[in-house]
């Protein structure tokens, strides 16, 4: 395999990457904040990430379509600038209201954001070289995931609208992809609804379906116990700063980024199946020992066990729906399973609001072993004997 961290197209969608977790990962730290400041509940706050996600269940498909007919920069370059410019709005909200309302509109740029830059590392590379690429963008994506945090929480002591201004960076990065990202476009200018009914019968294939299950209950354990409650527990239970709330969260991404990294490696090891089905198993024990933990720094540990399950999972879900899907209907597969993501990212702060307020904080945590075990369940299903 080629060393492709040199690839320059790499890079720069290893830059997109980092956009797509933007948008949640650099204010976690403020939601305690944002409960105090704006006068909300703890049940209610999952909403600044409710109305961000929720854009992505119409949006992705569309930019997926899209993307397939027109070319992928067409659409990923507008859809950077919209991200950027209602990010910065989001600093100047006056009001919870107003800051709702530009979440909607910054959902509605992030949409396209992740879809696509899976879709063009698929476009890029084939076989073990699409795993590995796959894989160092999961662990760029995780190194993200863990600096943003950090970073998030020192802007946060400043103070609770700083971390908005980190989606500005998306504004240069637009110019970076519309003249210096070289990809490969699909070709195909048949008729659409002919395009339409090919890429509807490729999803029924049974792993495709399973793929889509293991995504989207993948986000909803991370949306629902790991990102909006996980703060809640580090704050109302041992009173941790935002920094420290920041750093728990943060030692997760740097497991991701050291699994997902050797995904080259471990491919020669186990099967791509295996490895997920041992990521529920990760999952389940990071929900088990979170709520048991006597002390913030002692949440590390199950914490990096989540981390674990996230390195093993997600390159090989990306990497298994873009290898099954043609080129010419792989954004709309991808966008298909981002909009599952954001299905799962939309209903788990929901739903887990409703677990936490009628059962405690505990079942919450608890409801993500559920989860787990069915994402197991589903894996062995609908997986096994998986071949690219």
């Amino acid at each position: 395999m080629r060393d492709l961290c040199k690839n320059k197209n790499l890079r720069i969608v290893f830059t997109v990457t980092l956009m797509a977790v933007m948008g949640v990962s650099s204010i976690i730290p403020s939601l305690p904040l944002m409960i105090k400041e704006l006068g909300i509940s703890p049940s209610s706050i999952g909403l600044v990430f409710t109305v961000f996600t929720l854009p992505g269940i119409i949006f992705a498909p569309l930019a997926g379509i899209f993307a397939d007919r027109i070319g992928r920069k067409k659409i990923l370059v507008p859809s950077l600038i919209l991200f950027g410019l209602a990010g910065i709005g989001c600093f100047f909200a006056p009001d919870y209201k107003w800051l709702l309302a530009l979440r909607v509109i910054q959902g509605i740029g992030a949409a396209a954001i992740g879809v696509l830059c899976l879709t063009i590392i698929g476009d890029l590379f084939t076989g073990e070289d699409r795993i590995k690429a796959m894989g160092l963008n999961a662990s760029v994506l995780s190194i993200g995931t863990a600096i943003l945090p950090a970073l998030g929480g020192a802007l946060a002591q400043i103070n609770w609208q700083a971390p908005f201004l980190l989606a500005s960076t998306a504004l240069p990065l637009a110019w970076v992809v519309a003249y210096k990202l070289d990809s490969p476009e699909p070709t195909s200018n048949g008729a659409f609804m002919k395009y339409l009914n090919a890429a509807i019968s490729g999803m029924k294939n049974r792993q495709v379906i399973g793929l889509f299950a293991i995504s989207t209950l993948t986000f909803i354990i991370l949306y629902g116990p790991i990102v909006t409650y996980l703060p809640i527990l580090l704050s109302s239970r041992f009173g941790s700063s935002p920094i420290m709330i920041g750093f728990v969260i943060s030692s997760a991404s740097f497991v991701t980024a050291i699994a997902a990294s050797q995904m080259g490696r471990l491919i020669h090891i186990m099967s791509q199946t295996k490895m997920i089905a041992l990521s529920a198993f990760a999952y389940a024990a990071a929900m088990i020992l979170l709520p048991n933990s006597s002390a913030a720094l002692w949440c590390i540990i199950p914490v990096c066990f989540f981390g674990l399950g996230q390195g093993l999972n997600l390159p090989n879900t990306m990497s298994m729906i873009t290898a099954i899907a043609p080129m010419e209907q792989r954004a709309i597969f991808m966008a298909i399973n981002g909009m599952l993501l954001r299905v799962g990212q939309t209903i788990a702060p929901i739903l887990m609001g409703l677990i936490y307020a009628g059962f405690g904080l505990d079942s919450v945590f608890y409801a993500g072993v559920v989860i787990a075990t069915i994402t197991f369940i589903i894996t062995l299903a609908t997986l096994r004997g998986f071949k690219a």
